[in-house]
């Protein structure tokens, strides 16, 4: 794990994005009735729910992919970003292995 997936995971409102998107249609509805199977969360939805600018939350959500955090695809004209839960996992085992001491923490 690098020190930039720190850096992304340290900002609480990124990480507030990653547990919506843990339970995406417990917190978000589809943007459509066509998406509702759909993996992920609508951007526009991410926007007008964390009450934060849409240039904030789309740099935050880019930094969340950069670090393999969350994934983006495009539906049509939308975009929908979903947690990568094995890009999750390597964060988990790198931030334990780095307080146990290991070197590959």
């Amino acid at each position: 794990m690098n020190d930039e997936t720190y850096t992304a995971l340290a900002n609480a409102h990124r990480r507030q994005l990653l547990y919506w998107m843990k339970e995406p249609r417990k917190h978000f509805p589809p943007c459509l009735p066509e998406h509702r199977d759909l993996p992920g969360v609508c951007a526009s939805y991410i926007f007008a729910k964390s009450e934060l600018s849409q240039p904030t939350v789309s740099q935050y959500l880019h930094m969340l992919e950069r670090v393999g955090l969350v994934k983006r695809a495009r539906h049509g004209r939308w975009t929908f970003f979903s947690r990568h839960e094995e890009g999750i996992a390597q964060a988990q085992a790198g931030i334990i292995a780095m307080l146990e001491g290991r070197a590959d923490g």
